[in-house]
């Protein structure tokens, strides 16, 4: 249940002695889109809920942050995202994510960056346009006799007349 990164040298030569390489980290979420995690804002809080003593003075809930309009995303997903109606993106544009599943920050932080490319890869998936059918005419006639039988049974359980 991992998260998909990818790990790539800022720029240079590694194998330079004394040079030193950062590498940038990034959130996959299709083949042409990713994003950089300095987009991303997690920070460590404590989790609510039951777990005596250590849940009260271990922070191993995680919140993550990703504003929207400030993202490198393309258009087309910042357009899909904004018009989502899920009660984690705010009016300011702003994915607010809390992972408390697990006793772990690191699991937590996992779980949250995964929500956080679940929800992307939601928003970026198009639904295909229902085809409005007919019904035959063999299933309306079906229907209609259905519809008669059951009026001629209720009839039935009218009051009897002598």
């Amino acid at each position: 249940m991992g998260t998909s990164y990818s790990s790539s040298p800022t720029s240079g030569d590694c194998d330079r002695p004394g040079r030193v390489v950062t590498l940038i980290s990034m959130l996959i979420i299709s083949n042409s889109v990713s994003i950089p995690d300095n987009e991303i804002a997690l920070s460590a809080i404590r989790a609510q809920g039951a777990g005596g003593q250590n849940v009260n003075k271990v922070s191993s809930a995680i919140h993550l942050r990703f504003d929207i309009n400030a993202s490198s995303l393309p258009e087309f997903y910042k357009e899909r995202l904004m018009n989502l109606s899920d009660r984690r993106i705010n009016k300011q544009g702003v994915i607010i994510i809390k992972a408390q599943r697990f006793r772990n920050q690191e699991k937590n932080k996992d779980d949250a960056l995964m929500r956080l490319q679940m929800l992307i890869k939601s928003a970026a998936a198009i639904q295909k346009s229902r085809r409005p059918t007919k019904a035959s005419r063999n299933s309306q006639k079906k229907r209609m006799d259905r519809k008669t039988k059951h009026g001629k049974t209720k009839a039935l359980r009218g009051k009897v007349s002598e």
